[in-house]
């Protein structure tokens, strides 16, 4: 509901009747909230939404055992729907429905003075108006156009603008190619990388069952690198692939762009910025192919370039295969719905908490382990 739109009013009973999947509604206090597009995102899984829908949830917002933060309130916001009318003589039901009218009869008026019916009916179609949280008006940047060279405008407003996230589409290029080239659907990372895990596989396994590989540590003393020292290989690589994706995503993703930097701002929002302003955004939850194989590729040159080729494409492949689990389960953490209790409920709360509270630590996607030595874990809250 737009800020400046007069709030609808319902009934007791027609909140209730709103408890399924398909249309979930809640209250905080007297306002009315549509959450259905939120369920399949809520942290704590949907079926503790649709326990509460159609009931006040203003204890569960405050804790114990969970208190929101004030981005999950801030979020929530973009779900307002209208005011309860559980006593329709209220003085401030009274003002609420005489402000609901004066607004009504304006809105009418002004669209009798509309003459250019084609840019309205463009403007309804828009995506910024199909989803409408955010203040177009007030916002810091302008949602109509592209964000990719506007928001290192920002400046030193830039690090707490993009960390107040929203539930609407992002446009970051003006140029349909350039803005097509930053999305990508997520089955095409097991559809492009798996049979390149494969076929290395493959050819790590049969290079190393001839027999003839060698890990030389001196001049006089070497170690045979027979099949069966594959798997240890294969799981080195991806153990190393959790370093490199924690500190990826601490360091390059999450690093503090200077205030008076524009480049340096629009680097970060292209790379991470716009996936924590917008953490719902499916179509770039996983990397765009070409940052993909920069960093795949980086990955298997440091590796060959520090051991012998064969030993360092296995290490690789693990690596690679890391790679692939890792954006998976990026994606399944914002759009799954994991069973509650699970592994994967438990990362799914600890990544969301990262997106809406805890910026700065929490940087484990496929596990919490560095987290631990490197002191970022984000302090146990039970959902």
């Amino acid at each position: 509901m737009s800020p400046s739109t007069s709030p609808r009013f319902f009934m007791e009973k027609e909140v209730a009747r709103n408890c399924t999947k398909d249309s979930c509604w809640v209250l905080l206090g007297t306002r009315v909230y549509d959450v259905t597009s939120f369920l399949r995102m809520h942290p704590g899984g949907e079926a503790l939404i649709l326990q509460r829908s159609g009931k006040d949830v203003s204890r569960e917002m405050e804790g114990p055992p969970h208190r929101h933060s004030e981005n999950a309130r801030r979020w929530m916001e973009q779900y307002y729907i209208g005011e309860l009318d559980s006593d329709s003589g209220t003085d401030e039901a009274q003002t609420l429905r005489e402000r609901r009218k004066a607004s009504d009869q304006t809105e009418e008026k002004m669209a009798e003075k509309t003459t250019d019916k084609n840019m309205k009916e463009e403007d309804e179609n828009a995506p910024y108006n199909r989803c409408s949280p955010v203040d177009l008006d007030k916002d810091l940047v302008d949602w109509r156009k592209p964000l990719a060279w506007q928001v290192g405008h920002l400046r030193e407003k830039y690090d707490a603008w993009v960390h107040q996230p929203v539930d609407r589409p992002i446009r970051l290029f003006g140029n349909p190619f350039l803005e097509a080239s930053t999305k990508t659907s997520w089955y095409w990372v097991p559809v492009v990388w798996i049979p390149v895990v494969l076929y290395f596989t493959w050819h790590c396994y049969t290079t190393l069952a001839k027999g003839t590989t060698k890990l030389e540590l001196t001049s006089d003393f070497s170690i045979p690198i027979h099949e069966h020292f594959f798997p240890l290989l294969f799981l080195l690589g991806w153990f190393l692939w959790s370093l490199v994706e924690y500190c990826i995503h601490r360091f390059v993703f999450h690093m503090k762009p200077p205030a008076h930097n524009y480049y340096l701002i629009t680097l970060h929002f292209l790379l991470h910025g716009q996936h924590h302003k917008s953490p719902f955004d499916g179509s770039r939850l996983v990397f765009p192919p070409g940052l993909a194989s920069l960093m795949v590729g980086g990955f298997y040159l440091f590796l060959c370039s520090t051991l012998p080729v064969i030993i360092g494409t296995s290490v690789f492949v693990g690596g690679l295969c890391g790679y692939v689990v890792y954006d998976m389960i990026h994606y399944y953490l914002h759009y799954g719905s994991p069973k509650r209790g699970s592994y994967m409920y438990n990362l799914k709360a600890y990544h969301v908490k990262h997106h809406f509270e805890h910026q700065r630590a929490g940087f484990g996607i496929t596990t919490t382990f560095w987290d631990h030595p490197f002191k970022t874990v984000i302090p146990d809250e039970k959902f």
